[in-house]
């Protein structure tokens, strides 16, 4: 009924044409705000899920590593225990450590990382390999493979260098003073191959042989930086981590991949959650719009109200009519609104008409994904704002009197 009442309302020519106007203006207004909301939630998610698919490539989906200092010890039983676990599919151990390369008169402090053969089979590293081949060679004969931004440090192209780099590796040592011959190892050292995922990788790691790396650090047999582990299925991840915990105890630190990233998660969330409640702005804009019109809608049905109090609606019924009025300017605004987003999103996606600028990104184009959550987030914000600006004009209404009796 209150629905009836509020429709006949919208679509009647009112007597004042600037009604007509302000509630059109109104319902544009909502239209923008939820268009713009849907775009911007769905180009966060497009970017977070590219950064969480580049990310997803160097961090594996469970990593072990010592709960205090950079060394950690690990038993073969351990291992072995490891192995038994049912939903493993493959684990790496892996040694990291700062070093120096340098190539002639360039040289770059990286973070060294030695991983084993399991390693290609635990993340996807070698799918992003941008020249040369992933190939870390062996104990006796090491290669590199390194980011793309150390390989423009160095002034090199990886993978086809002549001459060896140096590499200097600082040895394990129990003394705190530091002796050049005794503390730091110095070698030569081909390429491989350069990979390109991120820039926080690519300027960053350096990947060689396991092998090479405990020998140049002087580390015992069983001696690691960290265990890396792929898992079959990403959603049982924590459940293999409770195991894992029951293996090695609190002097370890076993963490999934949202733990390996969790300042990147916090940060991007944020990010989110602060251009939803600026563009929030404009559906407030709409709101105060949808006071004005509603409060001359109010004036123009006097005696519409007057008609309903004398057939004995009560003041509830009346701000339940207006209540709806303004409902259904945010269902017009808000539906015409979701419809341009969806629309425009599709596009995107298969036609990638808006294009990243700049030409240095993995991608030339924003990427845009849908996600229903979004769609019943700005729902639920749209039919609250609206909610909340008919709220004064239709309590206002529910309390005045009018009178059929002319004077």
């Amino acid at each position: 009924m209150y629905s009836l009442f509020a429709w006949r309302y919208f679509k009647a020519k009112k007597s004042t044409n600037a009604i007509n106007i302000i509630s059109w203006i109104c319902i544009v207004a909502i239209i923008v705000g939820t268009t713009a909301l849907i775009l911007v939630l769905s180009v966060f998610n497009g970017f977070e899920g590219l950064v969480k698919s580049l990310y997803a490539s160097f961090y594996p989906d469970l990593k072990i590593s010592p709960s205090s200092g950079k060394i950690l010890t690990i038993s073969p039983e351990q291992l072995q225990q490891i192995r038994g676990i049912q939903g493993i599919k493959n684990f790496s151990l892996v040694v990291e450590e700062k070093a120096i390369l340098q190539n002639g008169t360039n040289q770059t402090i990286v973070y060294l990382k030695g991983v084993d053969a399991n390693y290609e089979k635990t993340t996807t590293v070698n799918k992003h390999i941008y020249s040369g081949n992933f190939n870390v060679g062996t104990n006796n004969h090491p290669l590199l493979v390194m980011g793309i931004g150390i390989e423009g440090a160095l002034g090199i192209r990886a993978g086809s260098d002549v001459l060896p780099l140096t590499i200097y590796v600082p040895r394990k040592s129990n003394t705190e003073e530091l002796n050049e011959l005794e503390n730091i190892s110095s070698d030569t050292i081909h390429t491989a191959g350069s990979f390109m995922i991120q820039q926080d990788f690519d300027n960053k790691y350096v990947l060689t042989n396991l092998q090479f790396l405990k020998s140049a650090m002087r580390l015992d047999e069983n001696q690691f930086s960290g265990v890396e582990i792929a898992v079959n299925n990403p959603a049982e991840a924590d459940q293999i981590r409770e195991r894992l915990d029951g293996i090695f105890g609190s002097t370890y630190k076993i963490q999934n991949r949202y733990q390996q990233n969790q300042n990147l998660y916090a940060i991007m969330n944020l990010e989110r959650w602060i251009f939803y409640a600026v563009l929030c702005i404009i559906l407030i804009v709409a709101a105060f719009n949808m006071v004005g019109a509603l409060t001359m809608l109010v004036l123009e049905k006097q005696k519409d109200i007057s008609v309903l109090n004398a057939l004995g609606a009560s003041k509830n019924f009346v701000l339940k009519v207006f209540l709806s009025e303004g409902l259904l300017l945010a269902l017009i605004g808000g539906g015409i609104g979701m419809a341009i987003a969806l629309a425009l999103v599709i596009l995107q996606q298969q036609f990638h008409l808006v294009a990243l600028e700049g030409g240095s990104f993995l991608i030339n184009y924003f990427p845009v994904e849908l996600r229903i959550t979004d769609f019943v987030l700005v729902a639920i914000t749209v039919l609250a704002v609206s909610f909340l600006a008919s709220l004064v004009p239709a309590i206002k209404a529910s309390r005045q009197y009018f009178s059929l009796r002319s004077e």
